[in-house]
């Protein structure tokens, strides 16, 4: 039995037997532009985005090294290997987060741990306890069905039961890329700071929130018990029954399949075969619809990289409010800045297209801000370390690190927002 369970545990990772992944740092936007122009003819996946500023990680295909390498230094684009054997290191960061399973500590309200990674059954637990225990604030509803039947839930906080139409709304989701695990703690957190350990009742008293902890459930449990690198969510809507999937965050309506997506099943940003084919798309679609009037600010929450971006992601050009957007990210940054630890980048801010160096379409924040959402924002947390020899996940122990100052930022933009849209 003992044998059985040790290969099974071993074979768990074993698609990436091979695989390694590289720091790449682009010193220039031309360079960022020319990395992004030429990864479609190799097999990339890109775990966190370079930027000019900062240097990004990029998982390669054993079959696609030798001539990724070479077009990197026919770029002149600086890399060193982040890790050599990634199969084993994903082992490692099992055995981390297991190792942290036997020793997490509890918010002293909260039923929910904030020293590991969250389990889907944990957080719909919480979710549950959590509208039992504020009923005079927060409701839990749910959103539809998943494609493998998984509940949809959100958590709207009022103290007017979303009955004073004159509050702003703010919006937050995390989860609608499968992978980013640390963005899920993230939203659990500002839920308890909103309900069992809530200090700042201004908050409250000004805004109602909407809370999005998981938009991509299936895709979520597919990462925890599978595939760690898994992104897209856990469909069946095309006739490849080997590529399940699609881009949640390149499905919605605006300028859908144009830019930085695939019409191929089998890869990671395939846009669906159609606008809002995915359930967890048109989940999001309709709270923004239902809410329009009243979201101030929508922040989608994604990792890793440490960027504040703002529409637009189709396009170089700027949103007509960037002034907005920018003075609201700025204000994130500055109250993040707060708690920061030195050993993380400081936050970039700006659009999606300049800081990112690429095009994309049919993002959820795009489509948001397109159709009246004054302020819609992607906070993409802290990873890794920049060169550290740390493997794929933010090591456990500084999850309530991040949750904690990127609370700080949220709380200080959204009183931002409110003080630009009132």
């Amino acid at each position: 039995a003992l044998a059985a369970l040790f290969a099974l545990v071993n074979a768990k990772h074993e698609q990436y037997i091979g695989w390694k992944s590289y720091f790449v740092g682009p010193a220039s936007l031309e360079q960022l532009t020319s990395l992004h122009s030429s990864s479609n003819k190799f097999r990339l996946d890109i775990l966190s985005r370079p930027t000019v500023q900062t240097a990004g990680v990029i998982l390669v295909h054993p079959e696609s090294q030798t001539d990724f390498i070479s077009n990197l230094e026919y770029l002149g684009i600086s890399y060193s290997v982040h890790v050599n054997d990634v199969k084993i290191q994903l082992d490692r960061d099992d055995e981390i987060t297991d190792g942290w399973k036997q020793s997490l500590s509890r918010s002293e309200n909260s039923t929910l741990p904030f020293d590991n990674y969250q389990d889907w059954e944990m957080i719909v637990s919480y979710l549950n306890e959590t509208a039992v225990r504020n009923p005079n604030t927060t409701t839990l509803e749910k959103g539809g069905l998943s494609s493998e039947g998984r509940d949809l839930y959100y958590l709207k906080i009022s103290t007017t039961n979303f009955e004073d139409l004159s509050k702003p709304i703010i919006l937050i989701d995390a989860g609608i890329h499968a992978r980013e695990w640390i963005g899920i703690p993230v939203a659990t957190w500002i839920i308890n700071k909103l309900t069992d350990e809530l200090n700042e009742t201004d908050l409250l008293e000004k805004f109602d929130w909407i809370i999005v902890p998981v938009v991509n459930p299936d895709g979520y449990v597919y990462t925890r018990e599978n595939d760690r690198f898994w992104r897209k969510t856990r469909s069946n809507n095309t006739n490849n029954w080997e590529c399940v999937g699609a881009d949640a965050n390149r499905n919605f309506d605006h300028y859908w399949n144009t830019e930085g997506v695939s019409q191929d099943p089998c890869d990671e940003t395939f846009a669906g075969i159609e606008v809002f084919s995915e359930p967890e798309s048109r989940f999001i679609k309709e709270i923004i619809n239902e809410n329009l009037a009243r979201i101030a600010l929508y922040v989608t929450l994604h990792s890793y990289g440490s960027t504040i971006t703002y529409p637009w992601s189709h396009r170089i050009g700027l949103s007509n409010n960037a002034l907005g957007l920018h003075a609201v990210g700025i204000t994130i940054v500055n109250g993040i800045q707060e708690f920061a630890l030195p050993q993380f980048p400081r936050y970039e801010v700006g659009s999606s297209a300049l800081v990112l160096g690429e095009l994309i379409s049919g993002s959820s924040d795009d489509y948001a801000h397109s159709i009246g959402v004054p302020l819609t924002l992607t906070v993409r947390l802290p990873g890794l370390i920049p060169r550290s020899s740390a493997g794929f996940i933010l090591d456990p122990q500084y999850i309530r690190q991040v949750v904690t100052e990127t609370w700080n930022g949220i709380a200080a933009g959204a009183r931002r927002a409110g003080e630009l849209v009132n």
